[in-house]
């Protein structure tokens, strides 16, 4: 045994754009010492998979959508062209949606709940053909950015203007 006093544990802040990073030590290194190690209390913790909170994600998560009327046979190559686009743009690919309308139900329910379970940021579609009249629907737009293979378009919900719960007024009424 050595008649040396302990050192005192150390604490160091180091402040960066996104936040805090606190560094504990033991105080027995120098002032230049790189070993450290990390902690994650609180919200945005890593959690294991049966635990509740919020979870750090490596690539943002995306969902694919086609209709089976408006692929037809190239329902497959479709399929193909969004997980090709989605890899390249750096999504991890969670689910494909597929909606055949003989089964009567509405159009984008199915995709919006599993946008909704997965926590996807982005809907990839082959062509903007997969919504009715071929138009990219606002409603689906607030919920998550949706990008079509041909063309290559995205349509971001940072870009949509909020939507109105009343008329737009109009000039000279009170």
């Amino acid at each position: 045994m050595t008649d040396e006093p302990e050192a005192a544990p150390r604490t160091r802040l180091y402040e960066f754009p996104g936040g805090l990073f606190e560094l504990h030590s033991a105080g027995d290194e120098s002032d230049d010492y790189s070993g450290f190690y990390l902690e994650f209390p609180g919200h945005g913790a890593l959690i294991g998979p049966d635990e509740k909170g919020a979870v750090m994600k490596y690539k943002p998560t995306c969902v694919g959508y086609a209709r089976t009327d408006v692929s037809g046979l190239a329902l497959l190559w479709d399929q193909t062209q969004i997980r090709r686009l989605a890899t390249r743009l750096g999504y991890d690919f969670a689910d494909m949606v597929i909606y055949d309308p003989r089964f009567g139900r509405p159009p984008l329910a199915r995709l919006k709940a599993q946008a909704t379970r997965l926590d996807a940021e982005a809907v990839f579609v082959p062509s903007s053909e997969h919504f009715e009249d071929g138009e990219v629907p606002g409603t689906l737009v607030q919920q998550l950015d949706v990008i079509t293979v041909d063309p290559e378009e995205t349509y971001a919900r940072r870009a949509m203007p909020p939507m109105r719960d009343l008329p737009p007024a109009r000039a000279g009424e009170a």
